[in-house]
């Protein structure tokens, strides 16, 4: 409701082939946008608020607006004062959504010209891919079942979620699946007949993926744990927090960091690196890119080679033995 009624044009049409969470990401970085036009340069003087924009007003914007939107996105204060700092990648997220917005409306004949096209996106510098060993692997599903190394309130909150948690733990670790598909799991979405669970992906698609026995036995533990609290025979939600609502990525991204810390102090450990755990392991074990690509989701199996398929060690030993000079 922040935004003029043209946008809704925008966020319609890329309904179909987003996900609500991808919208939701949208609207942030384009209200952040907007709101620096407003009150950061002197293209709208005769607007009093965002609501007040018509489409053809989007043909204000010069190349140099937008250079200068990326520098404000440096370091700039939110609406409660708060100081809000951005990366790389943070910057190239946030442009890339405005890029998108002005795109479509270029696209649809709305507008006569698309200089946000023209914004040279900032350089992303390649970051370490961090993951767990397998040594660290075992450690942090130990440390998850036996609460070792919590303290206070942890240590009385772990007695009430310990076989949800090493539930949750055990299928990201075991499947490689996002925390949002791990949230919006049903308890119906479990088929143990086949070892499977179905899964909704970015964009919407369903899929369903196996995982092991390691895992259902995980699973079954908590499912059957579950099902003896009266107050969620209403909840579809197979994950749920001590209110008995289904948790959210948030909650389990703390429960990440607050396990990994105490098992790998210097790495900084989140759901998406238990999934790169997952993808550089079933690399390793399948030598097959294609696999990993479509077991995690990906859409670009260059996104795959990129961040799973780094060479280690021990491929460059066994490489060097491959080729025999002597050999006929």
């Amino acid at each position: 409701m922040d935004f003029p009624d043209f946008a809704l044009d925008f966020f319609t049409g890329i309904e179909n082939n987003t996900s609500t969470l991808t919208r939701l990401n949208y609207a942030y970085d384009l209200r952040i946008f907007f709101n620096w036009a407003l009150t950061q340069t002197n293209l709208f003087r005769d607007k009093n608020e965002l609501m007040d924009l018509e489409v053809k007003d989007l043909e204000r914007f010069r190349t140099t607006h937008f250079e200068r939107y990326m520098s404000y996105l440096t370091s700039y204060l939110d609406s409660d004062g708060n100081v809000v700092t951005n990366g790389e990648r943070g910057k190239a997220r946030k442009i890339a959504s405005v890029r998108s917005f002005f795109k479509y409306y270029f696209r649809h004949e709305m507008i006569s010209v698309d200089l946000a096209s023209k914004i040279q996106m900032p350089k992303i510098h390649e970051k370490p891919i961090i993951r767990l060993e397998d040594n660290e692997v075992v450690k942090f599903l130990n440390m998850v079942n036996s609460g070792y190394g919590l303290e206070g309130h942890q240590k009385g909150f772990h007695k009430h979620t310990k076989v949800r948690d090493v539930a949750i733990m055990t299928l990201l670790l075991g499947t490689g699946i996002r925390v949002s598909e791990c949230v919006g799991l049903n308890v119906n979405d479990v088929d143990f007949s086949l070892n499977a669970i179905k899964i909704t992906r970015k964009g919407g698609n369903q899929v369903i993926l196996y995982f092991s026995d390691e895992v259902k036995i995980a699973l079954f533990d908590w499912i059957e744990q579950r099902s003896l609290n009266e107050n969620l025979k209403n909840e579809s939600a197979l994950f749920v927090s001590l209110q008995n609502k289904r948790i959210s990525t948030r909650a389990v991204e703390k429960l990440v960091k607050k396990y990994a810390e105490i098992v790998t102090p210097l790495k900084h450990i989140t759901p998406h690196k238990l999934r790169s755990t997952y993808g550089t392991k079933l690399y390793h074990a399948t030598q097959d890119i294609y696999v990993v690509a479509d077991v995690l989701g990906h859409k670009d199996v260059n996104t795959t080679k990129k961040h799973y398929a780094a060479i280690s060690d021990d491929i460059r030993r066994n490489a060097s033995k491959a080729v025999s000079l002597y050999d006929n």
